[in-house]
């Protein structure tokens, strides 16, 4: 079994001694870069410039599979080792696996021949589920058994896009992209059910969490996978009256949840709030998505917006926020920006899903400015506690 005082003094560089560190920074400085680029090159700013399949393939690709993957890789890399025991993934092989998804970006981005991205891309997510199955089945951890599935679904999803990516066909790419996003959801609701009453309990100083039902757990799950199912499938890609009853039965599920988990008191604790905003966008996105398919609403692509920037965002920077200071000795105290970043979050959500369909333009800029400066501020504050040793003097 593995101490945490084991090793002490051949501890590497601090970026590199836990998953959390090198990911957590890249992937926010991603997200806020790579909207960067998504914009201009939508000004036709950035000149001939192109990357592998056009700017919309890379953009479909690299929110989910770049910016996305990296922080579930970092938060998945920490949680293995308190969930085992076990020493998490440090050192050489931890710098390997960064550079290797670092690679895969840089290749996407310049336009490298598809016979560079595809390998590149193709073993990132392979390789994290080997590193988390090893330390589960060390330890006989079959109870995270299923947070190893979703990471093996979503390296499927991958390839089925990459496939679209050889065969030019843009449907397959939009299947993928789609699935994935349902296939977070899903891994937030996992996660999600496990520690946000015991954060927001902790939180408040009350003496228990709320108690979770099994069962409303996992309907959630189903749900989410069967969502993800059928974007897979492609009959989701079309509004369907009959799925409207799944996703709005996701939606029901997902808001009796929240409302369990809610305690007024979370408006005073900026890491209780932004966390319980995040699963709120799940609940608008699960309820756009049946309006959608209900034919009440005609952009499809507002409610994966809602999933994507309120919900996949809003909880990501809560989660780097809180991870962050957790697991390198410091207080449950983020600096007072981060309010600011979780804000303006919320805000980018906002403009993006409502203001968009009336002003357009106006509204995507003002939502991919607020995206980039929530990360960016986590960037500036979080960046140096990232590259330094523990506070408590600690390893990890």
């Amino acid at each position: 079994m593995w101490s945490p005082d084991a090793g002490r003094a051949l501890q590497p560089a601090p970026l590199w001694r836990l998953g959390f560190r090198p990911f957590f920074l890249a992937g926010a400085a991603f997200a806020a870069l790579a909207v960067l680029g998504w914009l201009l090159a939508l000004r036709g700013w950035l000149g001939d410039w192109q990357p592998v399949g056009g700017w919309l393939t890379w953009h479909r690709h690299e929110m989910p599979f770049g910016f996305g993957m990296a922080i579930i890789a970092g938060f998945l890399l920490t949680a293995v080792q308190n969930w085992t025991g076990q020493p998490g993934l440090r050192g050489r092989p931890l710098m390997a696996l960064a550079a290797l998804w670092l690679a895969a970006r840089l290749a996407w981005a310049l336009g490298a021949p598809l016979a560079l991205v595809l390998p590149l891309e193709c073993a990132f997510l392979p390789a994290l589920a080997w590193a988390l199955g090893r330390s589960l089945w060390k330890a006989r951890q079959r109870n995270n058994y299923p947070v190893l599935a979703l990471v093996m679904l979503l390296a499927a999803c991958d390839g089925l896009f990459l496939a679209g990516l050889v065969c030019e066909d843009p449907g397959w790419q939009r299947r993928s992209a789609f699935a994935a996003l349902w296939l977070v959801a899903a891994l937030m609701s996992l996660i999600g059910g496990r520690v946000v009453p015991f954060f927001t309990q902790r939180g408040l100083g009350e003496q228990a969490p709320s108690p979770s039902w099994p069962w409303l757990e996992r309907s959630i799950l189903a749900l989410s996978l069967g969502a993800a199912l059928t974007q897979v499938f492609a009959f989701g890609l079309r509004p369907q009256a009959g799925l409207a009853l799944l996703y709005g039965a996701l939606g029901v599920a997902q808001a009796l949840r929240l409302l369990r988990w809610y305690r007024p008191g979370i408006w005073r604790v900026p890491l209780l709030w932004s966390l319980h905003l995040a699963f709120f966008w799940l609940v608008l996105a699960a309820f756009g998505a049946a309006l959608w398919h209900a034919g009440l609403i005609v952009d499809g692509s507002l409610p994966l917006h809602a999933l994507s920037v309120g919900g996949m965002g809003g909880l990501i920077l809560a989660m780097l926020a809180r991870v962050s200071l957790g697991h390198t000795g410091r207080p449950l105290r983020p600096h007072p920006a981060m309010a600011w970043a979780f804000a303006a979050l919320n805000l980018a959500a906002l403009a993006r899903v409502f203001l968009l369909p009336f002003w357009p333009q106006p509204a995507l800029w003002l939502a991919g400015t607020l995206w980039m400066l929530g990360f960016a501020l986590f960037v500036r504050h979080y960046g140096r506690l990232l590259c330094t040793p523990r506070a408590d003097g600690q390893p990890g």
